[in-house]
């Protein structure tokens, strides 16, 4: 998010953007365009290229891993690692659009240089949609963890109408909202730090649940489930879902050509603990696995408090990072005669009353692992797959060889395979689960 808009002074028409950012709540910086170019250029080592990678891809995929494996069957983790080695190439594809165009600084940039303003247009809604959704999701995992973390305990405020679990998700998000006020991307990225830590903090306690006695890893796994690959094909994309933000980390590395190593490293990393998470999780718990692997853990250890805990102050944390790429773009289109002071209360207000109107989505639609697999199916699979592979044969249409062609194509095609039998198979047991309620 930072080089996105500190970049900006590269290009003329966009010079005023480096003016707006670099103004922070307590100091001001003059703008001086060799300044904001020489903090603008690459400064990334290879280790925080993967810490970054990394950090944008560990999430809330991990928590649908176990069950998503456990109803797909254990040759389902083909299909996990598959898309991880697909999801790292398609970045490599993005690095190497970034190259051809040095002008292009983010994933809209490479939609415009491949398809022009029909692709700027149609990459932006697709990423806004992707966070949108992202956020419901978060909300709905928060939701389910405080049920749990405040089990007997009762809150009634009878005016509102409201259960003690919604009234507790609503004080959760209230507590986050002021992060969204946030204008010091380095406070952005400590909040982001913090959920990484969270992640892995819920990986060591679920590996810790059978040492503390708390039950026997001996359930058996189904080889395969074939009707019910489309349903998890969707949380196993989102699990890699990431990309809009991969332009930026190579923007941002002193050595942009170690990119493609940055994104095996990283997809390795991520995929190991992925199918490390989803093999623990489905021989710990068998077929009661939960779609969140935390609600699956016996109650009274304290490991299980820790994973509940770490896994309500993820969303938290999240915020105002999945925020801050529409805070920075509704900042940046405001007038630059407008004042920082007023440009924050904006952006702040305008990301307060979205944050509401995700609150009460989430809470209308409590069924996390179908919004988080309509999510993947339906948004991040372009993302992910599908997008940079058209990016990528659009921009190198002259120089891309027949055996590279077929390649992008044949991805393109199970990208979109999967999409639309994911998209159809969430939705259904979505509105399925909303008339039943």
């Amino acid at each position: 998010v930072a080089s996105e808009s500190v970049d900006a002074a590269k290009d003329p028409a966009a010079q005023w953007l480096s003016c707006d950012v670099c103004v922070e709540e307590s100091k001001t910086c003059k703008c001086n365009l060799k300044d904001v170019e020489h903090h603008a250029g690459a400064n990334s080592s290879f280790l925080h290229a993967v810490i970054n990678m990394v950090g944008m891809l560990i999430g809330l995929g991990q928590l649908s891993t176990p069950h998503a494996l456990e109803n797909g069957g254990w040759a389902s983790a083909f299909l996990l690692v598959g898309l991880g080695i697909i999801s790292a190439y398609s970045s490599h594809l993005l690095g190497k659009c970034i190259g051809k165009n040095p002008k292009s600084k983010n994933y809209t940039d490479i939609g415009q240089h491949a398809f022009g303003m029909r692709g700027r247009v149609i990459a932006a809604t697709f990423i806004y949609m992707e966070i949108f959704m992202a956020l419901v999701s978060y909300t709905i995992s928060l939701h389910d963890n405080l049920s749990t973390v405040f089990l007997g305990t009762h809150l009634e405020l009878a005016w509102t109408g409201l259960s003690t679990s919604q009234l507790l998700t609503v004080i959760a998000v209230l507590v986050a909202l002021p992060s969204l006020w946030l204008r010091d991307l380095s406070s952005i990225s400590f909040l982001s730090t913090g959920g990484i830590l969270m992640s892995l903090l819920i990986f060591v306690t679920v590996a810790c649940t059978p040492i503390f006695g708390g039950v026997k890893a001996n359930h058996s796994i189904p080889a395969l489930q074939l009707r019910n690959i489309p349903s998890i094909s969707g949380l196993y994309i989102f699990s890699f879902a990431g990309h809009i933000v991969f332009p930026n980390i190579h923007r941002a590395m002193k050595d942009p050509s170690k990119f493609t190593k940055v994104s095996i490293v990283s997809f390795s990393l991520v995929t190991i603990l992925y199918t490390a998470l989803a093999f623990m999780g489905a021989k710990l718990f068998g077929p009661e696995v939960n779609s969140q692997i935390t609600l699956s853990m016996p109650r009274n250890l304290v490991v299980t408090k820790i994973a509940l805990w770490a896994t309500v102050l993820t969303p938290m944390t999240k915020y105002a990072l999945e925020f801050a790429p529409f805070a920075m773009h509704l900042e940046h289109h405001l007038p630059h005669s407008m004042k920082s002071r007023t440009k924050m209360i904006i952006r702040g207000g305008v990301g307060s009353f979205i944050l509401l109107a995700i609150l009460a989505l989430a809470l209308c639609m409590p069924y996390f692992e179908y919004v988080l697999g309509l999510t993947g199916s339906l948004v991040s699979v372009g993302i992910c797959i599908i997008f940079p592979c058209a990016f990528y044969i659009k921009i190198f249409w002259a120089q891309i060889s027949k055996p590279h062609l077929i390649l992008n194509l044949i991805l393109i095609a199970t990208g979109s395979f999967l999409g639309v039998s994911g998209t159809m198979s969430s939705l259904k047991l979505l509105v399925r689960n909303l008339q039943k309620k």
